[in-house]
This record gives C-alpha cells, sequence and structure tokens, in this order.
C-alpha cells in the first residue's frame, strides 16, 4: 500500500508539472498571438488610411469609379497611368487620313503642296531604264527629296499597291525583287514571262 501510494503521488505530480508546463506554453502563446493580432490591426488601419486616402485623390483627379472592397484599392492607383497614352493615340488619328500610300510622317515633314509618294514612285520608276528594288528607289527618293522622310517600307508597299494596279510590273531574280514601269517593253516583257513568280 505505501509503495502504490507513492506511485500515485509520484504521478499526480507529473501531470501538475506537465499541466503547469502547458499552461505556462498557452500563456505565451495567447501573448504571441495578441501581438500578431495588434500587428495586423495596425497595419488594417493603415491601409484603411491609405484607402481614403488614394479615393480621396482619384475623386480630385476626375475619375468618377470608386473602388467597391476595400481588398482593391490598388486599382486606384491605375488611371493616372493609362490616361498618359489616350493622346497618343488621339494624336495618330489625323495621320489615318493620310492615302495609305503616303507615309505618316508626310503632313508634317513638309507643306500640302508636296506631290504625293505614290506619284513620286511612279515616275521614278517610269524614268528608269530598268527594273529597280524597293531599296535603291527609296534611296533615290531620299537624294532627291532631302527634305521629306521616306520608309522603304512604305515604299515597298506603295510599289505593291501599284503593281495590284497594273501601273507597275514586279519581277523576281532569285530572293529579290525588282520594280519596273508598267508602260516599258522591259517590264511587259517580264510581266509576260513570269506570271508566277509576279504573284509570289
Amino acid at each position: 500500500m505505501p509503495e502504490s501510494t507513492a506511485h500515485s503521488t509520484e504521478l499526480t505530480s507529473q501531470y501538475i508539472s506537465q499541466v503547469a508546463n502547458d499552461l505556462d506554453r498557452n500563456v505565451k502563446e495567447q501573448e504571441r498571438v495578441s501581438e500578431e493580432l495588434a500587428a495586423l490591426q495596425e497595419q488594417l488601419a493603415t491601409l484603411r488610411r491609405d484607402h481614403t486616402v488614394l479615393v480621396n485623390m482619384q475623386q480630385a483627379l476626375g475619375a468618377s469609379t470608386a473602388a467597391p472592397e476595400p481588398a482593391r484599392t490598388d486599382s486606384a492607383v491605375v488611371p493616372s497611368p493609362r490616361r498618359k497614352p489616350a493622346p497618343a493615340s488621339g494624336a495618330r488619328r489625323p495621320a489615318k487620313k493620310a492615302p495609305a500610300q503616303e507615309p505618316r510622317g508626310k503632313k508634317t515633314a513638309g507643306t500640302t503642296a508636296q506631290p504625293k509618294l505614290v506619284d513620286l514612285i511612279h515616275q521614278h520608276v517610269a524614268g528608269q531604264s530598268e527594273p529597280r528594288s524597293a531599296a535603291e528607289i527609296a534611296e533615290a527618293l531620299r537624294q532627291a527629296h532631302s527634305g521629306r522622310a521616306i520608309d522603304t517600307k512604305v515604299v515597298r508597299t506603295t510599289l505593291e499597291n501599284l503593281v495590284a494596279k497594273s501601273r507597275v510590273h514586279r519581277t523576281k531574280q532569285g530572293s529579290s525583287v525588282f520594280y519596273a514601269a508598267a508602260d516599258t517593253p522591259e517590264a511587259a516583257s517580264a510581266g509576260e514571262t513570269q506570271p508566277e513568280t509576279a504573284t509570289a
């Protein structure tokens, strides 16, 4: 009996010690969670203040849409950067009034009295005794009209439009494409002998 009583007393003391340790850990964990909760509440208060400031800035900038949810507060920052491209896209609209054959910079580069690029290209091609590439034609036009911006890609597109209108013939030699006026004998014979390459 004395042995069993001593054993039960030892178990009780172990339980008491374990419960005391668990209780101590529980109190420390509560303190830690309370500190984290306080920090999170402080962050939440800061975010709410920022949200109020951003909404006020959005209204001051003239944006009528307000963020419906606090979680999307950064949407208030989006409208101001997106406004900057709007004038650029609006500025491009007048350039679209120019014909497709002309470069966009034509109206700003010179006066309205300048001849159309398509006419310059056709006149140049008609004045050549042999077919020329788009790069050669563009370079010749740049030298002849130094005050005008002439892009090789625009020249090539204009030449293809003239080919579609049968005002210019296109011939292909290897990987190179050459253009000649439709009324020249060389172009007429080239157009007859190479119908397949002209469409390639």
